[in-house]
């Protein structure tokens, strides 16, 4: 879109107020006809960033530091013509490497944005200013054009896909405050917003959006969790994946989000209500409605590449703006390094980046009342502007020091795309819990048979020790998970021995080869009445195993109703079925259900699952740890061993438990530890047995007749409770 000859130049009206009666240029006409009698345009503030409401107008400020020509462009709601564009005096509406102005006489609704451009300087590769595109505010708050779902088409010479708008944020919270759960005792829910209610089967009045899923907050709340992690809900672009699925033809979309193009903007397609603020303010109540409830809420944000891709991408923002500055590049030949594997790497700890994450985070917390955060491939965050893997990451300290974010919960996604993995030794400061990702191998691995894994699975039950002990970290700092959106599902991993990703049309080269996971003897669906049973066994002992372990547990949404991907391990792009959660299964499914709810609810109920330090640190209240094997005081650390028991002896505090861990095929028989006077052992949890005897609801469990030993069946997991 090409400048208007009628703009009037800065010079022209710097302070001077414009009325209707004196007809000043055209575009002033045509923009005040449609916004106020009395118009100016002055200096402005350059704090804070981006669009803000001032009295009787708007400041704008945006960062460029190698710009040599910005901008300002606004739009009425809604059109594609602009109504004025103003080119910014370097001496008068600039203060250092950040240019502003302040529009008086327009109020929210007004769109905008910014042509910039750099002279001709040394013909350097870095610099990627394209005036003829109107860019995007990163600090926008709000974005046109996505309201639709898939509804545009990434053109990447286009003018402009997306267009900043500000929006009228006001919202009553009432007494609507941070829940402040401690992170010891969190149990975590992650989830797609998309795809929690997009199924016709959802039976929500607005699928796929943030009103759909505050109506399943009852399930929510039912099931037992504390915390909502929403994968990305700020704005992105679905439709720029070049992909087509194989069967049908028809261009594939990116369902996750995994590729931002905004910090703040939230994704409009996720409100039921399209009009302006829409997303804002439905994200608002979908967040106080949880918080009604008793459940947090976290974002999965992504801060470590943008959706404008590589060098070849779309300009939108960032790159338009100040490349050199926006992202980690080569400088000799100007192309993005790609230490994310989505073609850009976003320069993080470059002081003003840093700066936009902070903010971003700020804003999420004290104008969405945010809880926490995931950050995705959180490892880059650590990257200096060169790419290098900094010792104390300036970024991490301020995230983790900042005041404003104190009580809100930092989990890190503790690896990159290029090989940095730092799983146990993401830089802390006491504030970073991480994905523990180990967890979810060697859990995996004992469950499937593989040899050498007792060891291992103990120091997963006790809270990864030896990953988090030391630095201020405790057990809580470990989020557990055996499944995530990223891999199988729970019920594809007891069926599925390799990945089915041919759907994503990439030949099956996508996504994981190694999976840890065992399809019980037969690949993909089974009728089969033994393998049907040796399956759902297999479910119930990693839910069983993630829920009683030390640390926080983080259950992926569906899998406690067997969700399926048939066996695709990276549906990221698809928007379908696949993906979708059909919720005709937990009707179909209410035993495993109940067996979840049943799970989370002994959780929550026993101090056990609540240990702020690590067992054997000296405190009172931290129960004695004991190690058997079939007999007493016997456990078999050995390579060929496949099964372990452990028993936690309370002072008071709690009541005395017994778990037994069976990986072998073979049922085998277990010594009981002897029981205090006026106590037995009584069984809450076989997962051998179907339900409902699985496991006992508060109050029924069952009494051993013999209080010596217990038969524990191959491939099962069995918890004791004495009292």
């Amino acid at each position: 879109m090409g400048k208007r000859k009628s703009t009037p130049s800065q010079s022209e009206i710097p302070k001077k107020r414009a009325k209707r009666q004196s007809k000043p240029a055209q575009t002033i006409i045509s923009l005040v006809d449609v916004v106020s009698d009395q118009f100016e345009i002055v200096r402005g503030h350059p704090l804070p960033l981006g669009a803000t409401l001032v009295r009787g107008g708007i400041n704008f400020s945006v960062f460029s530091k190698n710009a040599t020509e910005v901008r300002l462009v606004l739009f009425a709601n809604g059109q594609s013509e602009p109504l004025a564009e103003f080119p910014l005096d370097p001496r008068y509406n600039k203060t250092g490497d950040i240019w502003h102005a302040c529009v008086n006489g327009i109020d929210p609704g007004i769109e905008y944005g910014f042509r910039v451009a750099r002279e001709n300087r040394n013909n350097t590769p870095v610099h990627r200013f394209d005036p003829s595109k109107v860019l995007v505010d990163p600090y926008a708050r709000s974005l046109r054009g996505g309201e639709v779902w898939g509804g545009e088409r990434v053109d990447r010479t286009a003018p402009s896909l997306r267009r900043s708008r500000v929006a009228d944020e006001r919202f009553d919270w009432k007494y609507d405050h941070p829940l402040n759960r401690h992170l010891a005792d969190s149990v975590i829910y992650e989830m797609h917003v998309r795809g929690f209610t997009r199924h016709p089967s959802s039976g929500v009045r607005h699928p796929g959006t943030f009103l759909g899923l505050t109506e399943k907050i009852p399930y929510i709340k039912d099931l037992g969790v504390t915390a909502v992690e929403l994968m990305p809900v700020t704005d992105f672009l679905e439709t720029d994946s070049t992909l087509v699925a194989p069967a049908s033809g028809k261009q594939l979309l990116n369902f996750w989000g995994y590729h931002p193009i905004s910090f703040f903007a939230l994704k409009a397609s996720y409100a039921a209500d399209a009009r302006l603020g829409g997303e804002i303010r439905e994200f608002k109540a979908m967040v106080k409605a949880f918080h009604d409830a008793g459940i947090e809420v976290i974002l999965d944000m992504v801060y470590n590449h943008t959706g404008e891709g590589d060098e070849r991408g779309a300009t939108i923002s960032f790159r338009g703006l100040d490349n050199s500055v926006y992202y980690i590049l080569d400088p000799q030949s100007g192309k993005d390094l790609n230490f994310s594997g989505c073609g850009n790497t976003l320069n993080c700890n470059h002081p003003v980046v840093r700066d936009l994450i902070l903010d971003s985070l700020r804003y999420l917390v004290t104008e969405m009342h945010v809880d926490g955060f995931r950050f995705d491939l959180a490892s880059i965050l650590g990257r200096g502007t060169g790419g290098e893997v900094l010792s104390n990451p300036p970024l991490l300290e301020r995230i983790a020091g900042d005041p404003v974010l104190a009580n809100v919960k930092l989990i890190a996604e503790a690896w990159d795309a290029a090989g940095l993995y730092q799983v146990g030794s993401f830089p802390n400061w006491g504030r970073w819990a991480e994905w523990n990702a180990r967890f979810r191998d060697d859990v995996r691995r004992f469950w499937k048979g593989a040899p050498d894994m007792v060891s291992a699975l103990s120091t997963r039950l006790c809270g990864s020790e030896d990953l988090y002990r030391g630095g201020g970290r405790a057990p809580y700092h470990s989020v557990n998970f055996v499944t995530s959106h990223d891999g199988f599902t729970l019920a594809d991993l007891v069926s599925y021995n390799v990945k089915h990703n041919s759907a994503n049309g990439e030949v099956n080269k996508d996504g994981l080869n190694e999976n840890d996971s065992w399809n019980c003897g037969v690949e993909g669906p089974s009728s089969d009445p033994a393998i049907v049973s040796l399956r759902q066994r297999q479910t119930k002992n990693l839910a069983a195993t993630l829920l009683l372990s030390q640390g926080v547990p983080m259950i992926l949404a569906g899998d406690e109703f067997g969700r399926t991907q048939r066996g695709n391990n990276n549906a990221y792009c698809q928007d379908n079925e696949i993906s979708w959660l059909d919720w005709s299964s937990p009707l179909e499914n209410k035993s495993l259900v109940r067996f979840f709810k049943s799970l989370i609810g002994f959780r929550r109920r026993h101090l056990l699952f609540k240990q702020r330090e690590f067992f054997g640190q000296g405190s009172r209240q931290v129960p004695k740890l004991v190690w058997h094997g079939v007999k007493l005081n016997e456990p078999d650390w050995s390579w060929h061993s496949q099964s372990v028991a452990v028993e936690l002896q309370f002072e008071g505090q709690d009541s005395d438990l017994f778990f037994v861990f069976n990986a072998f095929e073979a049922d085998l028989n277990f010594e009981l530890p002897h029981v205090l006077p006026g106590k037995r052992w009584h069984r809450f949890l076989d997962t051998s047995l179907d339900s409902p005897l699985d496991i006992a609801e508060e109050g029924r469990e069952v009494l051993l007749p013999d209080q010596g030993s217990y038969r524990v069946t191959g491939r099962s997991l069995v918890g004791l409770i004495q009292f």
